[in-house]
This record gives structure tokens, C-alpha cells and sequence, in this order.
């Protein structure tokens, strides 16, 4: 009986080790994800205005970090920096890849999403007419409501 007490008390105290070491090497490892994270994103940032560079009359928008944003359209790419044309001011600036939280293209009216939403709520709303009017007005019998 005594050694089943002490082989559970080891299985527990073994357990509570394992679970107990993964924390510290997680916490060394927290700041090498995170600069592998950065690196990552400027790295996705930097393929996105190769990207959308290659049509110089599309304008694009710009996110920066601190959660400001512009649009304009990129005259010129580089290693570290590329340049954007301020649309309203006709300004260019220079902007670095780390500063820059996501670039896109500027947003022209109603997506394609959109007008597919908008047309499967119409054609829902025909459907739904052409099945609910003839049992509604029998026929064309009755002369009240929408008949």
C-alpha cells in the first residue's frame, strides 16, 4: 500500500517538472517570435507593394503602425524603402517597410462581394414573390392586399 502512495507521488512530482520547464524556455524563446514576426511582416509588406507597384495608375492605401493611413500610388520601390504620391497634395514620401503596417488597394466603390450579396438578396426576394403571390391571392380571386 505504502508504494503505491510513494508511486503516485512520484508520477505527480515528475508531472509537475515536465509542465513546469516548458514555461522558461518559452519565455526565451517569446522575443526571438517576436522579432521573427516583425521580420515576417515587413517581409509580407514588402511583397505586397512589389505587388501592387506594377500598375502605377492603381492607388493604393497605406497603413501605417500608429494606425494612420494614406493613399497614393507608388512611384518607386527599393530594398528598404519605397516612395509613395500623396493623391491630394501631389506630395512624394518616402516611406520605410517597418513603419508600415499593411498596404492595399484604395477601395474604388462596392466590391464584388458586395454586388453578389446584393443580387442573391434580390433574386431571393423575386423568388419569394413569384411563390407567396399566388397563394396569397388564389388565384386572382381575392382583392385585398397585395393582390
Amino acid at each position: 500500500m505504502f508504494k503505491n502512495y510513494v508511486a503516485i507521488a512520484l508520477s505527480l512530482l515528475i508531472a509537475a517538472v515536465s509542465l513546469g520547464l516548458p514555461s522558461q524556455a518559452t519565455a526565451q524563446s517569446t522575443k526571438d517570435q517576436a522579432t521573427a514576426q516583425s521580420t515576417k511582416d515587413v517581409e509580407n509588406v514588402r511583397a505586397r507593394v512589389q505587388l501592387l507597384s506594377t500598375s502605377k495608375d492603381s492607388q493604393v492605401e497605406v497603413r501605417f503602425r500608429d494606425k494612420t493611413k494614406i493613399k497614393g500610388y507608388i512611384t518607386s520601390v527599393e530594398p528598404v524603402t519605397f516612395n509613395l504620391k500623396d493623391s491630394k497634395a501631389g506630395t512624394s514620401q518616402s516611406i520605410t517597410y517597418a513603419e508600415v503596417d499593411s498596404v492595399s488597394k484604395a477601395s474604388g466603390g462596392p466590391s464584388t462581394k458586395t454586388w453578389l450579396i446584393i443580387g442573391g438578396i434580390a433574386a431571393g426576394v423575386v423568388a419569394t414573390w413569384l411563390i407567396v403571390k399566388p397563394a396569397l391571392c388564389d388565384g386572382g380571386a381575392q382583392t385585398r392586399g397585395i393582390c
